[in-house]
């Protein structure tokens, strides 16, 4: 069982992740997370704040000489801008006067310490400053700012290249719609493309959609506005059954819907053709199984997308001509290629600030504005990573176990035998090439 916790504020003086769970003998190092945390900071339409804070990362317990060592993983992630905020954000109470009262007037620290006392639209300000008891929303914020998932995606980190040491296991993510914008259905990016989607403004696979895409987020800008898009995430090299069918709560795709709605901003999930399954007939909407043959057949990243593969060994097996459900059926894995997207909102912290109401007056008011970004999608599919990583790490202990890579990797290969023996192993394909067209669009 593989659990984790984070820690910390926006502001405060780090983050704090910890994970319990982790098996020895997985390959990482504090370069990997920083790599994987300025990840995180990519993106067009970013605010001020990715280009001069930097991730500040310190492994604190189970990992020595680049090696996991069986015990609980703790990092912690400082925030090089918190010399400007420990009068606001100090864990002690203050002395005499105190250090917020003793601010020079109309400074740019007496501005963050003022009392925010009018909530923003679509934050968690009002809500947690009515469940908690708060007069203001400072105490809300720094926990339920976005900031919080550089955290997860530390944790993350270690949890993909555990996937990939003990199963071969890759995620990739990419960005599918910014606001109206759409790209081409049928793009299915590869492990390798991670590169030069990184490389990409707003991380789409489409030079001409990733375009039209950062014209979008500069007329929103303009218009004191924020955007939001979809994100998906494919994870290659699944083996079947991870997760079960037989409770709610170890459904696979169930546990990936929950971890991605967890993200900040996030409004709805969907695993596979999710929502478009909705619109036609039951006859369409299945992945036959068909045996395993010699020769060549054809995987689909996409519903009616046929995806060249490669020559099958004459063993029987079993292979689907189609990947309607994403890779899950019954809340566990089949084999097939990993297929889920999450659907960002735009961001509630707006430029143009929308009525509210002052808690502290009961007066009508526009809400705060703080700095913010015009748009975090690319940066929300490196987090979707992060999370889809973490929970594939629980199920595949789960099923698997291991206190070490070596042992987890022998339990797998194992079971892949002997489902080889039973003749119900799942058709070799080559991996698939980068996009193909599809015959449906998909809705989230």
């Amino acid at each position: 069982m593989l659990r984790w916790l984070t820690a910390g504020e926006s502001h405060g003086p780090a983050l704090v992740a910890i994970a319990e769970g982790l098996p020895a003998g997985i390959e990482t190092s504090t370069k990997d997370i920083a790599h994987a945390l300025a990840r995180r900071r990519l993106g067009y339409g970013r605010g001020a704040r990715m280009k001069f804070e930097q991730d500040e990362v310190t492994v604190l317990g189970g990992l020595r000489h680049g090696l996991t060592q069986g015990g609980p993983f703790a990092v912690q992630i400082g925030n090089s801008e918190w010399p400007k905020w420990q009068a606001v954000m100090s864990a002690d109470p203050a002395d005499g006067l105190g250090e917020l009262d003793a601010l020079e007037p109309g400074s740019a620290s007496q501005a963050r310490s003022a009392p925010l006392t009018r909530p923003r639209p679509g934050h968690a300000d009002l809500a947690g400053i009515q469940k908690y008891g708060f007069t203001e929303a400072r105490p809300v914020l720094e926990r339920a700012s976005a900031r919080e998932t550089a955290a997860r995606v530390a944790l993350g980190e270690v949890a993909r290249a555990f996937l990939k040491q003990a199963a071969g296991i890759e995620l990739v993510s990419h960005v599918v719609e910014l606001g109206p914008i759409k790209a081409p259905a049928g793009l299915v990016p590869l492990p390798s493309d991670e590169e030069r989607l990184d490389a990409d403004p707003v991380r789409c696979l489409d030079a001409e959609t990733s375009a039209r895409m950062v014209a979008e987020i500069d007329q929103c800008h303009k218009e004191g506005d924020t955007m939001g898009g979809v994100v998906e995430v494919l994870g290659y090299g699944l083996p079947p059954g991870l997760g079960s069918h037989v409770h709610w709560d170890r459904k696979l795709d169930a546990r990936l819907a929950a971890a991605l709605m967890s993200i900040q901003a996030i409004k709805g999930v969907e695993l596979g053709d999710g929502f478009e399954l909705a619109r036609v007939r039951g006859s369409q909407a299945q992945d036959e199984i068909l045996p395993g043959r010699p020769g060549v057949h054809r995987q689909t990243g996409k519903s009616g997308d046929d995806i060249d593969g490669a020559a099958c060994p004459e063993t029987s097996g079993v292979h689907r001509p189609t990947n309607k459900s994403g890779g899950t059926e019954g809340g566990m894995s089949t084999g097939e290629l990993l297929r889920v997207r999450a659907a960002m909102k735009p961001i509630s912290t707006i430029p143009r600030a929308l009525a509210t109401v002052d808690v502290a007056t009961g007066e009508p008011a526009t809400a705060h504005h703080q700095r913010s970004d015009v748009c975090a999608v690319p940066a929300a599919g490196i987090v979707a990573e992060a999370m889809v990583a973490l929970v594939l790490a629980d199920a595949l202990l789960e099923k698997f176990g291991g206190d070490s890579v070596a042992e987890t990797r022998r339990n797998i290969e194992g079971y892949l035998a002997e489902l080889a023996e039973r003749g119900l192993e799942i058709a070799a394909v080559a991996a698939s090439p980068s996009s193909s067209p599809s015959a449906a669009e998909e809705d989230v």
